[in-house]
Parts: structure tokens; C-alpha cells; sequence
């Protein structure tokens, strides 16, 4: 599996070829990237897939997604797993370029990286977002995460996957 499909985007699993050029800011040929991808946000997590990559070999399905948006092909974010799961639970990270931003796209990225997980047996998903990202707060929740606890500047969601736990769908 290297890309899932939602209504309006595509996740494309990224190689270390294509994380580097991301890393690096230079698109290659065939890349199709929106103004202001990659922001600072996709380089600190294509930085994190490319350390795990080069320290245990291919991720997949638990590494980073590229986000292209279906309307004009343009990559506006990523999304993936830090690291591999442990005990049944992954840790998520995501991030659009700021151009992308409030229209419902990274809850839909959510949605569709869950079904990778549940798919591999995990059964719990944590994410964390900083106390003041009201947005971000907000998009996890659309994805069915609750809250567990504000920690200093942090919040951690999970999300446990079963029915019951993902009523809400973007």
C-alpha cells in the first residue's frame, strides 16, 4: 500500500528519496508542491520518518504520508506515525501548509491514517498538540479523539479504534 484515498486528498507514502528532497525544500521532477509546502512542521516530521528509516528499514505502513489535495494535485502537508507501534498503541503526528488550513482536510487525513492502523492491529492512537492550537485541538476531535490530559504546554488525545469510539466523521 503506498497511497489511501479520501473524497478530496491523497496520502501518498513517502520514500527516503522523496523525504530528503522534502528535508531539503527542492522539488523534484514530477513533484507538485503548493506555494508554501514544505513548511517548517513537514520538515521536523519528514526529518523524524528519515531517522527511523535509516535506524530499522522501511516503515511501512507506520511511516509518513504525503497530503496532495485531489483538486489541483498539490502537496499541502504530511501526516504519519512516529515509529512503530508498541503494545498495540501508535503516536501520530500531522501538519498542513498554512494555505491548507481550515478546510476540514487534515481531520479527513486523520480518518484515513486511523483505518491504516486499525487495519494493522492497532487498537489505541495518540496524538499531542500544543495547549494553545484551539484548531488543531479541534481537528483531532473531529477524528474521534478525546482528550486525556493537558500536561504544560501540551494536550494528549487518543483514539481508541472500535465503532464506538469514531462516531464522528469529517
Amino acid at each position: 500500500m503506498t497511497e489511501l484515498h479520501t473524497p478530496r486528498l491523497t496520502l501518498h507514502a513517502i520514500d527516503t528519496a522523496e523525504g530528503e528532497r522534502i528535508v531539503a525544500r527542492h522539488a523534484g521532477v514530477g513533484d507538485v508542491w503548493a506555494d508554501d509546502f514544505p513548511f517548517d512542521g513537514d520538515i521536523i516530521g519528514v526529518t523524524a520518518f528519515l531517522r527511523a528509516a535509516s535506524a530499522h528499514g522501511n516503515q511501512r505502513p507506520f511511516g509518513h504520508y504525503r497530503i496532495t489535495r485531489k483538486a489541483d494535485g498539490q502537496a499541502i502537508g504530511g501526516i504519519g506515525f512516529k515509529g512503530q507501534p508498541q503494545n498495540g498503541c501508535a503516536e501520530i503526528g500531522y501538519g498542513l501548509a498554512p494555505s491548507a488550513r481550515g478546510q476540514g482536510y487534515a481531520a479527513e487525513a486523520l480518518t484515513a491514517i486511523l483505518t491504516v492502523a486499525a487495519a494493522h492491529g492497532v487498537s489505541r492512537v495518540v496524538a499531542d498538540t500544543d495547549k494553545d492550537n484551539v484548531a488543531s485541538q479541534r481537528t483531532l476531535e473531529r477524528a474521534g479523539f478525546r482528550q486525556l490530559v493537558a500536561n504544560g504546554d501540551l494536550c494528549l488525545y487518543e483514539v481508541l479504534l472500535d465503532d464506538s469510539s469514531r462516531s464522528s466523521q469529517p
